[in-house]
């Protein structure tokens, strides 16, 4: 057997190796936690509306693939990826980034609307300035 066999070999291991029951149990029970917290949240309007979609559907996808974890095996060997954990985390990691890129481009509309908002200030106080000296006696 030479080493491309070899690997192969392990990676099948990785791949066919059984879950642990408890393990399935304990994502599941996450998930459901988080799903229940993201209705609470948007309950008590502390998430936005806008947001709920995004958080519900990772939720959801989470109850699925701890139910059915054949999925996330295609899905692994789909990327080419040793371990279904593997997977697990390179697809949060892609979720946080396209996150972070989100908040981003949100503050940078913030930014430029305050940056708008501070000259516009700046400006009717100059008016206002104006104003109050013309009146002046």
């Amino acid at each position: 057997m030479n080493d491309a066999q070899t690997l192969a070999h392990l990676r099948e291991l990785f791949l066919d190796n059984t879950d642990l029951e408890a393990t399935r149990w304990l994502a599941l029970s996450i998930s459901l936690v988080l799903i229940a917290s993201v209705l609470w949240l948007v309950r008590r309007r502390q998430l936005r509306e806008e947001y709920t979609p995004i958080w519900v559907l990772v939720s959801v996808s989470l109850v699925f693939v701890s139910i059915d974890v054949e999925s996330l095996r295609v899905l692994t060997r789909w990327i080419g990826a040793w371990t279904p954990s593997s997977t697990v985390f390179f697809l949060g990691e892609i979720f946080l980034v396209a996150i972070c890129l989100n908040y981003a481009v949100r503050l940078s509309r913030a930014n430029l609307l305050i940056k708008n908002l501070a000259q516009e200030v700046a400006l009717l106080r100059a008016d206002l300035n104006r104003l109050a000296r013309r009146e002046a006696p």
